[in-house]
């Protein structure tokens, strides 16, 4: 018997954001679905504005998959993870073994589709849209609290967004300035 979509399962009961007060609580499951979209997005924005050659369904794949190894690891507040270059680089070793331990749920016949999928094996422009896009999941889970008054997540705000700038890549700028500007909408707003 095989496991690994059982523990696929277990995702919606990792919450994220331990270090800060939530109206709402977000789990790693529906964080991956918002990070997949977002980064399927902005390869569909790449390939439609920017005449990039990107394989968006690849792309969303590998996002929804980005936090997988949190199974095992959990989810480990940003500021911890790059606290030091030398817990960085010790997490990272982390999951790959918890990467490796997934992939022995599944028979072994299988385990080359998901190999390269959680080693995060795609190409590095591919690879720096997925990073964009799950910083963009975290600025909308700031906008989202600060929206309920939150006044925790103001600095993580100003902090995620000006990350994104830094990062300068075209399809995150465009997603900034066309469609982060509806998450702030009411239901109301939005139909």
């Amino acid at each position: 018997m095989k496991n690994f979509y059982g523990m696929l399962a277990r995702m919606k009961y990792i919450n994220r954001w331990g270090l800060m007060r939530n109206t709402r609580t977000e789990n790693i499951a529906e964080h991956s679905l918002e990070v997949a979209f977002i980064a399927h997005a902005l390869a569909v924005i790449g390939n439609t504005y920017f005449g990039k050659n990107i394989d968006a369904n690849k792309v969303a794949v590998f996002a929804m998959f980005h936090d997988t190894t949190e199974i095992i690891t959990g989810d480990l507040p940003t500021p911890i993870k790059y606290y030091a270059p030398e817990i960085r680089d010790a997490y990272k070793e982390i999951e790959s073994v918890a990467a490796d331990q997934i992939l022995t749920e599944l028979p072994e016949e299988m385990r080359s589709v998901y190999y390269p999928i959680l080693h995060e094996e795609i190409d590095e422009y591919s690879l720096k849209l997925i990073k964009g896009a799950d910083k963009m999941s975290a600025l909308v889970k700031c906008i989202e609290e600060k929206n309920t008054g939150n006044a925790d997540f103001y600095k993580a705000y100003n902090t995620i967004m000006q990350s994104l700038v830094d990062m300068n890549i075209d399809e995150v700028n465009y997603y900034i300035m066309h469609f982060l500007p509806s998450y702030s909408r009411t239901i109301d707003e939005l139909n």
